[in-house]
């Protein structure tokens, strides 16, 4: 049988330690046999990016604005042990911040669900997707460790050179300081990426920061998404048939775990990041989130929320079979795969992306998994089988749908 071609490459983002293994593995089980994969390659493994001074990262970011899609592997964010593991020049940043901060994008992640899989909130019967401002804040910050006694303040200079000072702290002791930043045209950015992601699947859009503590900076968010709904999306939501508000942080977690599901949940960045681990731990697990940075112009970069599974990692290096979980980064792959067809308008891959998904739902509802979902599902008929096991039950499946 021909394989699918393809018109334009994806950038094809490699990373580290377990899915690593498994990025090489789903590409020559389940994409290979199937699709004539064109893709513009970058390392973005650990030791590369040290060989690269984190360059390749950049260059990644880059060849996403050019070619429009790209789809990555977890990959480490080094703190001062992987330092030392790895022998690196410095303490590298984030991959994703990286990428994120260049694209200047919203990231939506949403759990994969399947039969005999509930979510922990007996309530929810729909997913919740996570809409993630994907610049700035803690992300940007900039600290450091105070010594001893002394006085702390943020200064603000002006371009003609004006300062505008206020105190952070006056003190007594040892401590420490932190300022972090966001723009006008990100917030906007990130509110617009909000608006037309909920009027695309037509789900309710709701947004929450904490504007009665942070009277300026959360406060800003709110009003910019204010203005630019009211200014640009009020008519459409409400012809939609579908509802936009906003409320503060602590009262949007109460609503979340009261709901049924089935809306987009907007926040800050950390906060969608501590929020996105939290939904896909109760609906069942990280390696079931798909993940998704949308930037302004429409550019597309898919990943796994999940990270890189260093303990199983170990136990491959030891020759033992593991039980990770590659669920959410084949949806990373059948992502990108559809997004690239819907772009080139190639009806044969984007039916491809579709079978890639149902042939790994369809797999796990048989009763094949691996030992997570093993452990979570209420299946009569479940089998718990190895990573490489799960991928060649997937791959058998996915031939008998061609």
């Amino acid at each position: 049988m021909a394989k699918i071609e393809m018109r334009t490459p994806l950038v094809e983002m490699d990373g580290d330690e377990m899915t690593r293994i498994l990025w090489a593995a789903i590409k020559e089980k389940l994409l290979l046999p199937f699709v004539d994969l064109k893709c513009e390659y970058y390392d973005l493994g650990l030791p590369h990016r040290d060989e690269t001074d984190d360059q390749v990262t950049v260059d990644a970011a880059h060849a996403i604005q050019k070619y429009g899609v790209g789809v990555k592997c977890a990959t480490i964010t080094p703190n001062a042990q992987r330092v030392e593991e790895y022998k690196l020049k410095q303490m590298w940043k984030s991959p994703n911040g990286t990428i994120r901060a260049i694209l200047d994008g919203t990231v939506f992640r949403a759990p994969v669900m399947v039969r005999g899989i509930s979510p922990v909130v007996s309530t929810w019967k729909k997913p919740i997707i996570i809409a993630r401002h994907a610049y700035g804040d803690i992300y940007k910050n900039t600290e450091c460790y105070v010594d001893g006694p002394g006085r702390a303040e943020l200064v603000v200079t002006s371009a003609s050179g004006e300062e505008t000072r206020q105190l952070i702290h006056d003190f007594d002791g040892k401590g420490i300081v932190m300022g972090m930043h966001n723009t006008d045209a990100s917030i906007s950015s990130f509110a617009r990426s909000c608006f037309r992601y909920a009027l695309s699947v037509k789900q309710d859009l709701w947004f929450s920061t904490k504007d009665t503590i942070s009277k300026t900076y959360d406060h800003r968010f709110k009003d910019i998404f204010r203005e630019i709904f009211e200014a640009e999306y009020r008519e459409a939501f409400e012809k939609a048939g579908i509802e936009y508000f906003y409320t503060l942080i602590d009262d949007a977690v109460a609503r979340v775990i009261r709901s049924e599901g089935g809306f987009i949940w907007a926040c800050k960045n950390y906060d969608g990041d501590v929020m996105s681990d939290m939904v896909a731990t109760a609906f069942g697990s990280l390696a079931m989130m798909t993940s998704v940075l949308v930037s302004p112009e429409g550019h597309y970069e898919y990943e796994a929320a999940h990270g890189t599974v260093t303990r199983h990692y170990y136990q491959h290096l030891k020759g033992e079979p593991t039980a990770t979980n590659s669920v959410a980064t084949i949806f990373a792959w059948s992502g990108a795969l559809r997004r690239r067809a819907e772009m080139d308008g190639l009806s044969d891959l984007a039916a491809f992306a579709d079978r890639l998904e149902s042939a790994t739902i369809g797999t796990i509802e048989d009763g094949i998994m691996t030992k997570e979902l093993y452990n979570l599902s209420a299946a009569g008929n479940k089998r718990m089988v190895n990573a490489m096991d799960f991928l060649e039950a997937i791959a058998e499946r996915l031939a008998r749908s061609v």
